[in-house]
């Protein structure tokens, strides 16, 4: 269960260059917009000494590319810029299925002309294709949604262009709605220029990159979203497909509501002998149609039989869903009807919206798929496979206006989540459908729009059949079990609320590799961003899916932390030092923003340097939108070659978020206890395994209920070189550890090591490690609070949630019992 979210991208300054040059010599396409971004973009490249042909009007095909034939000549296109879907667009209730179509042909229909006709220009480096939405800044993927969702049909054909020609540079930019025109112009160019990683990328007001990747979610535990049952009303489109069928009968097993069925093949007649022996033995029925073609003196060949087999296929799988309803106690309606017949369409929903006071799940499921390369997609293809579910998705919303929906079910696909070769106008209409789905966050709030992007199905389905499993498997895709895929829909409705696009699928192979090496990022250009860093060396990339990588190469010779650091005489990463890690990482790209705070941390397997030998250590970081901010997805991983094999372990040993601000927050000032007896660092470090550099605690003391601990002065470096400056203050922090294990050893006579934080909260008076501290301690339920405290009560950091997990055995009672005399007050 995947969800689509908004990734931040690094600035351009900090990409790689494209390979391509508008400069003099260069011919390029400007399809413009209403708004004057074209003629803006127009003017810029004139100056650059760029030849641009205007498309400023909408013409029909045989104008378009007589144009386009007239004005290239005898040289090549360089490339094009699409920007028609920068204008406003109104909504489904206002328009009628002429107005609709225009619309779309204007936007996409167009865009499929221009780039079939110039398919083997726009096809090497240096070459572009670059659209233009006006989504929102983040292609929807934010609490309105998207402001313009027919961009969608430009976004879903831009991404499959670029599965057909990954050489080139493929762009959809999607832009704010108010964003000046001059500025457009300008970004267009910048984001021609610099950046081949991603095919998605936004653009908002704050001059913040985005781009689209997938996280990983799962539904409530508690369910959150609709209450289905013998009242409900479902629509259901492609009722006749075998996959619809099946998740059909789901929700009628489930609720005994009432269906309405529409399919463009007829209503399934229970007595046909041939439905019957179909159903029981269709390799008899294929027997029998062959022979009955051939006593009528028609052709009788395996492909006309299995036409028949086809139709009659279809007929099964309605009536198996009709059987299923009627078998749940629902009631079934059959429509023979074409969605994409607006008087036909209209009587139905008509008659449906007539019967009925609301309808609760409208699903979208019709549709075909033809796959063909954009030279070989006819444009009669393209229509039929795009208008069916495009113009099909309009008649449902304009027959039913006026009637409450509960939620709107649309089938997409991945091709519609990432493009795919040869599916051009599957890919547009189903990112089309995405986006109006998306769009009911602001524009119909009472409604859920879910779009669901399906992985081929492998148990039932076209998908089964030919080499489309071996096609898939070669590509590392996973086909999705029916037992997997048939519940979903109505887990999703049940389990929770709120407008969204999901992913359904298992591994996704090639779907998931980036399209540059360094996935867009210039890691030359970051040098000047990592001098002052502890633990990072360089910048590897910044991919789509990966977000940015560092990497940092330790020797435990030479670092403090790591000498200093050792479990049974093997130097072990400080978790501390993972956390720092963390936060030099998280906060590299963004001049602008500060760590608040580093929250959820999980400390899976310890990172140890065997033999003392220098180990690489590698931090992945995926940055989300946050309330003004970002926060950060990280991993700390580390790869090792083992005597026994030549492959190298790849573990994941921390994960944790970490929270990005313009300012840290003003903590409130603490109050240390009053110092007393306790314990000194010559009895803590008899059993501590630190090192000088790591012997924090100068002593530690209890009162009542808190544990404080006090910090050594004059300790060595943390670090080499000295000079550098860390970002969280370790040594802070695991001063708030150690007081804690100060209190573990002496109240349970056990060594514990740190498992999970919940979050570390920095405040706007930073303390260093030179200056007095004292962290102040908490045991409860939850783990350990502790707060770090300098000289006038100055709060710098709060500690929550802190969990140890305890070692196997016990320690030595003479070396427990300094500790014990100052911890345990019931001792």
């Amino acid at each position: 269960r995947r969800v689509p979210v908004a990734l931040a991208r690094p600035a351009l300054d900090l990409c790689a260059p494209t390979g391509v040059a508008l400069d003099e010599g260069a011919k390029v396409i400007v399809a413009t917009d209403a708004g004057g971004v074209g003629s803006a973009l127009v003017d810029r490249l004139a100056k650059r000494g760029v030849d641009v042909l205007a498309i400023d009007d909408a013409p029909d095909v045989d104008e378009l590319r007589r144009r386009i034939d007239d004005w290239k000549g005898e040289g090549t296109v360089t490339g094009v810029y699409w920007l028609p879907a920068l204008d406003v667009e109104a909504a489904i209730d206002d328009l009628d299925l002429m107005g609709w179509r225009e619309a779309l042909r204007v936007r996409v229909k167009l865009l499929y002309e221009t780039m079939r006709h110039c398919y083997d220009d726009i096809a090497s480096e240096g070459t572009f294709l670059v659209s233009a939405t006006r989504m929102g800044g983040r292609f929807g993927f934010d609490d309105d949604g998207p402001s313009a969702p027919m961009g969608g049909a430009v976004s879903g054909f831009t991404k499959t262009y670029k599965r057909e020609h990954p050489e080139a540079l493929v762009k959809v930019v999607d832009l704010v709605p108010s964003r000046k025109t001059a500025a457009v112009a300008d970004l267009l160019i910048d984001e021609t220029l610099a950046d081949p990683g991603p095919v998605e990328v936004g653009r908002t007001d704050d001059d913040m990159r985005w781009t689209i990747g997938l996280t990983t979610e799962d539904l409530p535990v508690e369910p959150t979203g609709m209450e289905l049952g013998a009242e409900s009303v479902f629509v259901v489109t492609g009722a006749a497909g075998s996959i619809v069928s099946a998740i059909t009968a789901d929700l009628a097993e489930a609720t005994g509501g009432t269906f309405h069925l529409l399919d463009l093949v007829p209503e399934p007649d229970r007595g046909s002998d041939d439905l019957a022996l179909y159903r029981s033995d269709p390799d008899a029925l294929r027997l029998q149609i062959f022979e009955r073609l051939k006593a009528a003196g028609e052709r009788a060949t395996p492909a006309i039989v299995e036409k028949e087999i086809a139709g009659l296929e279809r007929a099964s799988a309605a009536l198996d869903a009709i059987e299923a309803i009627e078998h749940a106690g629902g009631t079934a309606h059959y429509h023979s009807v074409n969605l994409l017949d607006g008087e036909a369409m209209a009587d139905t929903m008509g008659s449906i919206a007539d019967s009925h006071d609301r309808v609760d799940v409208l699903l979208h499921a019709g549709g075909l798929e033809i796959s063909r390369l954009l030279p070989d997609k006819e444009r009669s293809e393209y229509d039929l496979v795009f208008d069916v579910k495009a113009d099909g998705w309009f008649n449902l919303l304009r027959g039913l206006a006026g009637t409450p929906i509960g939620a709107t079910v649309a089938f997409s696909s991945i091709a519609g989540r990432f493009g795919n070769g040869g599916q051009s106008d599957y890919s547009a209409a189903n990112d089309l459908l995405c986006k109006y789905s998306l769009s009911f966050r602001s524009t119909r709030p009472d409604t859920t729009g879910l779009a669901i992007d399906w992985t081929a199905w492998g148990d039932i389905g076209m998908a089964t059949r030919g080499s489309i499993p071996t096609i898939m498997k070669a590509a590392g895709i996973d086909m999705l079990p029916a037992a997997l895929g048939v519940p979903f829909i109505r887990e999703e409705l049940l389990g929770s609320a709120g407008s969204r696009e999901m992913l359904v699928a298992q591994r996704l192979g090639m779907l998931m590799e980036e399209w540059h090496p360094t996935g867009g990022a210039d890691p030359s250009a970051w040098d000047v961003r990592i001098d002052d860093a502890v633990m990072i060396d360089a910048v590897e990339s910044f991919g789509v899916h990966t977000g940015l990588t560092t990497s940092v190469t330790l020797d435990p010779t030479e670092q403090g932390f790591l000498f200093d650091h050792r479990i049974d005489g093997t130097p072990v990463l400080p978790g501390v030092m993972g956390v720092e890690s963390f936060a030099e990482a998280a906060s590299l790209p963004w001049a602008g923003l500060v760590v608040e705070a580093v929250e959820d941390v999980e400390f899976l397997a310890p990172f140890k340097f065997y033999k003392d030998e220098p180990r690489t250590v590698t931090v992945h970081a995926r940055f989300r939108p946050d309330d003004g901010g970002l926060v950060a997805e990280c991993r700390l991983v580390g790869s090792r070659v083992l005597p026994t094999s030549s492959d190298p372990v790849v573990t994941t040993h921390f994960t944790g978020r970490v929270r990005l601000r313009p300012g840290r927050p003003d903590l409130q000032d603490g109050a240390v206890p009053e110092d007393a007896d306790g314990v000194s660092a010559p009895d803590l470090y008899e059993v501590y395994f630190h090192g000088p550099a790591y012997q924090v605690l100068d002593h530690a003391w209890r009162v009542d209920d808190e544990v404080a601990g006090a910090l050594a002065a004059d300790l060595p470096p943390n670090h080499q070189p000295p000079s550098r400056t860390t970002v969280t203050g370790p040594r802070l922090l695991e001063l708030c550890f150690q007081t804690a294990g100060a209190f573990e050893i002496g109240t349970t006579g056990t060594m514990a090591l740190p498992t999970r934080i919940g979050r570390v909260t920095y405040g706007s008076v930073a303390l260093t490690d030179s200056e007095p501290a004292t962290a102040v301690v908490v045991s409860s339920d939850s783990g350990f609070e502790a707060r770090v405290v300098g000289e006038g009560g100055r709060t710098s950091l709060l500690l929550e949630g802190y969990e140890t997990v305890r070692l196997p055995g016990g320690l030595d009672d003479a070396l427990v019992e300094p500790i014990r005399a100052a911890m345990d007050t019931d001792a």
